[in-house]
């Protein structure tokens, strides 16, 4: 039990982090006109529990965590996600990985349907990167073909996140 609780602890720390993914400009046509949907700028907090998960694989080389994922959005997302995380601690304390899969359903700008992201954390002897993604072709209702990139950041123990999206 103390190797889940330090999985959860790592995890929620590598969750915690800010990523880089920017969105790859629109193409341009002649007199600005534009062959891709504009990128839209959401923002706003949320909460997170998680929740560890018993673990059936034997303890040797990298710990093996899992946890399932609970949010509440508020901003421009107003809606919930849940979800599944997979952590691999080793055995130097400032490296370790996640990979999650969150459904995410709610209205984003007044447009009200789910969509799928997928997240991947590295932690390199300190060195960290975040990178969420919509998962492609998820999207449904009104947020059906949505793309795009979250980036997520924890300042004085609230978490806020920022969604650079597309829709058809």
């Amino acid at each position: 039990m103390r190797i889940i609780a330090h999985v959860a602890h790592v995890a929620l720390a590598m969750a915690c982090l800010t990523s880089t993914a920017v969105a790859s400009p629109a193409r341009t046509l002649p007199h600005g006109l534009s062959r891709e949907p504009i990128v839209i700028r959401a923002a706003g907090t949320f909460e997170v529990t998680l929740t560890p998960r018993e673990n059936d694989t034997p303890n040797e080389g990298a710990s093996l965590g899992r946890m399932t994922i609970d949010k509440q959005f508020h901003g421009d997302l107003q809606g919930t996600s849940k979800g599944e995380m997979l952590t691999a601690m080793t055995a130097v304390k400032t490296s370790a990985v996640y990979v999650a899969v969150e459904r995410i359903s709610g209205t984003l700008h007044g447009k009200t349907g789910t969509f799928a992201v997928h997240h991947t954390g590295i932690m390199n002897k300190g060195d960290q990167t975040l990178t969420i993604t919509v998962v492609p072709d998820s999207g449904t209702g009104e947020l059906a073909g949505i793309s795009g990139f979250m980036t997520i950041d924890v300042a004085n123990g609230k978490h806020s996140y920022v969604l650079e999206y597309r829709l058809p």
